[in-house]
């Protein structure tokens, strides 16, 4: 049965007439005036102790600058958070008022808002809304004397019940534009059918940019791959004011101050469509906000990594502020799943970098009305390159009496490689209040490191460093280095719970994406030139003054480089058959 039905509340509508008597008026015959505005309240997903509802007002009347709308609970439902409106509680009241982008309602327009819930028992839909003090009539919410309304199961493949873990007996959404690209390339059919993440790095790709594929089209047509299954898709939410301050090749759109402008033009419209109904079969997944929390920690003053940029963003608060309003925004809907990027091994490996970093995480998940409750999960090692185990050493080894810490590779980190920081990563995040089921996703889309360059076992032991050089898998120059490295190849495929606390192994950043220009291009994407991107650059703090590393004649980030795709096939590890 459907959780819905359509009720219209007052069968007949008294209006005083001009000789003050009561004239009836038949629903069919009711006009603007007699019907001032008709309120749509559909339950879309309910579970043992929670619900999602969808809320539709149409106005009948004379247009409004603001409204609100107010019902109340026959039963103990609780809006526990809602989107698109303001929503406000007392006893069993409820109040929703408009937000400053949806406050004009004209006649014969409508708004819609959503929220999640809490109950017990039933959960029967409300008798009576008034809209600006004046009763609507109800058309389209389920009621309690429905025998198939709100408490109803629902149809099958209607949106089911929250899972521990979004990736377990799903299959992922494929990017048709990725796949395309992939599959041109010689040999590119091998892969062309992995799922990897849609990047939402600016506010114009949630509608399309030059004619490409927009949210709706990628959840559309994640829906036409899904079928009867379960799917999920992941979604890289990649647009802070001041975005990624310690470097240049993705800066974005908005600049330092412009939170304002990244919840209203960018994080509100994405909310407005995770929440249609339409998609509430789909495990959407947020990956939120790569390489800006940890910034706030390792590159700012006084250390001698400090960027000015990454000094005003720490000043300001924009990147907590938007980080926690993307947290409480997105993860309303009970098929949203987000998880906040965690750096990786190499930049938060460290002990002056690991807590501190553990702790500013918490504090933008609980900034802008987000609670730890928002969070799913976290990622790490997004678009990098660190290897996900190095089996030949281990942190604790020593080579003539020297600790592999030592060795100019590891540098005195805790760890040596992916897996190991996601462990410990995830049991400090549990240890300073995150929920204990929280999962962990490893990026392994180009951390693979094989090909005839990967060694087969450990280094000699002349000394730590030739023990530790001639065993890792990582051939970069320094753990620093990031864009285009040389020698890389794609890493495991994306898999469901491969090690303990793991949830997945994913491909957030599409292999054959490039990370940067090698050498300025005018563009107007808002991207810089970034010398970690030239191979002739020699290096700064922030990678031990090393090389680059990075492949040559590489275009924007973002933008194919068929180069380096074809070196990620080469170096595969577990190689491509």
């Amino acid at each position: 049965m459907s959780r819905t039905r359509t009720a219209l509340l007052a069968a007949l509508a008294l209006v005083a007439g001009a000789t003050g008597t009561a004239v009836a008026v038949v629903p069919g015959d009711v006009g603007a005036a007699a019907v001032p505005c008709t309120v749509d309240y559909k339950v879309q997903n309910q579970w043992d102790t929670g619900f999602t509802a969808a809320v539709t007002i149409t106005n009948n009347s004379a247009a409004k600058t603001s409204w609100s709308l107010k019902w109340s609970y026959a039963g103990n439902q609780k809006v526990v958070s809602g989107w698109n409106a303001k929503i406000s509680q007392s006893g069993t009241a409820v109040t929703a008022a408009n937000e400053s982008y949806n406050a004009a309602l004209s006649t014969g327009g409508s708004v819609s808002f959503g929220f999640q819930g809490s109950y017990s028992g039933s959960n029967a839909v409300p008798a009576t809304f008034t809209l600006d003090g004046v009763t609507c009539n109800v058309d389209g919410g389920g009621g309690p004397t429905d025998p198939g309304g709100p408490t109803d199961p629902g149809n099958p493949g209607n949106p089911g019940t929250r899972v521990d873990n979004p990736y377990v007996g799903a299959k992922g959404y494929v990017n048709p534009e990725w796949s395309a690209k992939a599959a041109a390339e010689p040999g590119g059919s091998r892969i062309a059918n992995q799922p990897t993440g849609v990047w939402l790095d600016r506010t114009a790709a949630i509608n399309g940019v030059n004619g490409g594929m927009g949210l709706r089209d990628h959840l559309d047509e994640a829906l036409r791959q899904k079928g009867s299954d379960e799917l999920y898709i992941q979604l890289v939410i990649y647009n802070l004011p001041g975005r990624d301050c310690a470097a240049l090749a993705s800066n974005g759109e908005l600049g330092p101050t412009e939170i304002d402008k990244y919840k209203t033009q960018y994080i509100d419209p994405i909310a407005k469509i995770l929440s249609d109904s339409k998609y509430a079969s789909l495990r959407i997944v947020p990956i939120i906000e790569i390489d800006s929390l940890p910034n706030l920690v390792t590159n700012v003053s006084p250390r001698a990594t400090a960027t000015p940029t990454c000094d005003v963003m720490k000043a300001n608060g924009n990147y907590q502020k938007g980080v926690g309003y993307a947290l409480n925004k997105l993860g309303d809907a009970p098929n949203v799943y987000n998880y906040i990027d965690a750096g990786h091994h190499g930049w938060l490996g460290w002990d002056d970098n690991f807590g501190p970093s553990a702790e500013m995480f918490k504090t933008a998940a609980t900034t802008e009305g987000a609670t730890v409750n928002d969070v799913h999960g976290f990622i790490v090692n997004t678009a990098n390159y660190s290897a996900l185990k190095e089996d030949n050493f281990k942190i604790t080894d020593t080579v003539n009496g020297t600790s592999v810490r030592q060795s100019k590779w590891v540098d005195w980190n805790r760890y040596v490689d992916e897996q190991s920081y996601a462990q410990a990563m995830r049991e400090k995040l549990v240890s300073i209040g995150f929920d204990s089921k929280i999962g962990m996703l490893i990026d392994t889309s180009r951390n693979g490191w094989g090909g005839s360059q990967r060694p087969t076992g450990p280094g000699a032991t002349t000394n730590v460093d030739t023990y530790v050089d001639g065993g890792r898998y990582d051939r970069r120059l320094n753990t620093g280095n990031w864009c285009n490295q040389a020698g890389a190849g794609l890493g495991e495929r994306p898999r469901a719970n491969p090690a303990t606390g793991i949830d997945a192994y994913v491909w957030i950043k599409p292999p054959g994406e490039s990370d940067g220009a090698s050498k300025a291009i005018e563009n107007d994407e808002g991207k810089g030139f970034d010398r970690m991107c030239d191979p002739t650059y020699t290096g700064n703090p922030r990678n031990n003054n090393n090389m680059s590393g990075a492949l040559p004649d590489a275009p924007l980030s973002g933008h194919w480089f068929s180069a380096q795709f074809q070196e990620l096939m080469k170096n595969a590890y577990p190689p491509l058959s």
